[in-house]
């Protein structure tokens, strides 16, 4: 039995070396046949024509190629290489599948050309035509995030060899006037480590980049540094109207095995700076940044590890951050006791103006989470929180957050053009101290805009939250929640674009403000109360009694306090809330009760007068009446409106 198997195994051995010796005499033939049916295949399933001048396979296991170029059906030519030689891993060769362990190619160019809606890369995201109806399209409720991340890795790690060069490697991609190319003069890599130079142009401007890595298949391992005076990423200022420059930037990762897909790498970049018009109308500086992180990679979602750290400046945090599709994300942060001074020393340049220079001492602890659909926006949750303990200022930065405290000129704007200037104290003529002002008038003003002043500390966290939800159905920045609180510090120290920059300049003036009581409620009510603009070049209460009424503030009513306070979000548009005969529409007879109800249960008026409230008591004078017989009056919403 024994002979027999030894027998069997030598004659097994003999025909596989018979077998290699006929595969090898017949190699090239063999090599043309299997790229023919690879040429073939890849015709049917994507269109491609494929051609090629000469094809041969060396005697010292190299494969030599030239010609060659790849034509999408009825499209421009995406693929040109004028020659190449290669060294395969002989065994996955034998499998059909290419693996590059040396290369050396001659005037490769890769170009993308789009015309319209049709792109001579198509083929690349609709996939198989073969298995497909002519009529469908890509499944889009299916993200793959992990077979596309996967592929994209496979195909890196497999065509890039330990050994190798490419020389003057051409990568350019057009659509319709836009242009980007990229020319690499000679690529090298050896022992696994690459290096280049990179010229790219975008649109006629031109950089030049210096790259090194290091790549390494077998262990799943990549990693690039690009180097250059002023490199700006391409694409984003054409697609997102953004610009990002930096001076160098370094990643490195490693994929994990196992399910779902695991990335684990590092990430510094320096140099940095960044602008958008919805984040800031400034340019961005944040220096130094790093990220130590840890994805996951699933089939529909995409998972930053909360193991990740985030570096800039001087502050370190561990984020999580969780995108599911269709359009759902998480977002969370804990940050425990930590220095204040690592933060508001870490503030970007430019997007924190008025906080720039500030010292402070004690110490602080922030709790993060947002959870948005968008598929279900009213399921939005935030929750933001910032405590402090032992905190002081201990200098202000470019601006002096405490001089609401005493007298200081304001200055109105109109479309982001000054239109008024007035000092908010006892020298300007029209101010009125609060305790001049009606009860009725301030607790009208409360009711209306923001109940709780007197006892949050500058924010009302459902109020974001819900602002946030409208928001996200509207797709735009159309409600803020804001508070009086923040309300006076996006006009007093802000300017009035609507951006992300300033809502978190916004923000973190006034936790400064409330957490230090650099103003007093009492004097932030009175200052309100005095610069809020009630109609067209109409600013506080003293000037809005004798536009619409011709009275003092001590002589409204209770109808004329409740009207007043509802026209504040909107104050030049009053006469919509108005007949064409001068009085006050019915609609108006709900909310007049509603707040006259809430005058009451504060003990200000007795429920009788709030059961008695007439709305056909507020009765126009003054200039307010000469609106209804001339057209001086252009609309626009009160820049102390909650945005």
């Amino acid at each position: 039995m024994k002979r027999k198997l030894i027998g069997a195994g030598a004659g097994l051995l003999v025909l596989l070396g018979l077998s290699l010796f006929l595969l090898w005499g017949f190699r090239n033939p063999v090599i043309n046949s299997m790229a023919e049916r690879k040429i073939l295949a890849m015709k049917e399933r994507y269109g491609l024509d494929i051609h090629y001048d000469y094809l041969e396979f060396t005697k010292t296991g190299r494969i030599l190629f030239g010609g060659l170029s790849v034509v999408p059906e009825q499209r421009d030519t995406l693929l040109t290489i004028h020659s190449a030689e290669i060294t395969p891993g002989l065994w996955q060769l034998l499998r059909g599948n290419l693996e590059i362990r040396r290369i050396s190619m001659e005037q490769p160019e890769l170009r993308f050309v789009k015309k319209g809606t049709q792109a001579n890369y198509d083929f690349m995201f609709l996939g198989d035509r073969t298995s497909r109806p002519e009529t469908s399209r890509p499944d889009k409720s299916s993200a793959e995030y992990d077979r596309r991340a996967g592929l994209l890795l496979k195909t890196i790690f497999r065509l890039l060899p330990s050994e190798g060069k490419l020389t003057r490697l051409r990568i350019s991609e057009k659509k319709d006037n836009n242009s980007v190319s990229l020319y690499i003069p000679e690529f090298r890599i050896k022992d696994r480590h690459f290096q280049s130079h990179i010229q790219f142009v975008e649109d006629g401007k031109e950089q030049h980049w210096q790259t090194s890595g290091e790549i390494d298949p077998s262990e799943h391992l990549l990693s690039l540094h690009i180097q250059a005076p002023d490199v700006a990423v391409p694409y984003l200022k054409r697609r997102l109207g953004a610009e990002i420059h930096f001076d160098e930037l370094m990643l490195s990762f490693i994929q994990k095995d196992g399910s779902p897909m695991q990335l684990q790498g590092k990430a510094e970049v320096r140099g940095l700076s960044l602008f958008h018009h919805r984040l800031s109308p400034e340019v961005i500086n944040l220096n130094h940044g790093e990220v130590d992180f840890h994805l996951n990679i699933g089939s529909q979602s995409i998972e930053l590890d909360s193991c990740s750290t985030v570096r800039f400046n001087q502050l370190q945090l561990n984020p999580y951050l969780k995108l599911e599709s269709p359009g759902h994300l998480t977002a969370k942060l804990h940050k425990s006791w930590f220095p204040a001074s690592e933060l508001f020393s870490s503030l970007p340049q430019g997007l924190f103006e008025h906080l720039e220079g500030i010292r402070v001492d004690g110490q602080l602890a922030y709790d993060f989470l947002l959870d948005a659909d968008l598929a279900l926006p009213d399921s939005l949750k935030f929750h933001s929180d910032l405590l402090a303990r032992d905190f002081r200022i201990i200098q202000y930065g470019n601006t002096n957050l405490s001089k609401m405290s005493s007298e200081f000129e304001y200055t109105a704007y109109e479309n982001g053009i000054p239109v008024r200037t007035f000092p908010v104290g006892p020298s300007w003529e029209h101010f009125l101290p609060l305790d001049s002002i009606p009860l009725v008038m301030q607790t009208a003003v409360l009711q209306s805009e923001d109940g709780g002043f007197f006892y949050h500390q500058g924010f009302l966290p459902d109020a974001i939250q819900e602002a946030m939800a409208y928001d996200l159905k509207k797709r735009r920045f159309a409600r803020g929640g804001s508070t009086i609180s923040m309300q006076l510090v996006k006009n007093v120290f802000l300017n009035r674009n609507k951006n992300i920059a300033r809502k978190l300049e916004e923000a973190l003036i006034v936790w400064l403000i409330e957490t230090n009581r650099l103003t007093s409620k009492a004097r932030m009510f009175e200052v309100y109360l005095n610069i809020a603009e009630w109609g067209p070049m109409v600013y506080g209460i003293r000037e809005a009694a004798d536009f619409y009424f011709s009275k003092r503030p001590s002589q409204l009513t209770l109808e004329e306090c409740i009207y007043l306070a509802s026209i504040i979000p909107k104050p030049k548009h009053f006469m919509t809330s108005f007949t064409n005969s001068g009085q006050l529409r019915e609609s108006q007879e709900n909310h007049f009760r509603i707040v006259a109800g809430r005058i009451a249960a504060k003990g200000v008026i007795s429920e009788e007068a709030a059961k008695n409230v007439d709305i056909s008591r507020v009765q126009l004078k003054g200039k307010a009446a000469g609106y209804f017989t001339d057209s001086l009056s252009v609309p626009r919403e009160n820049p102390l409106t909650p945005q």
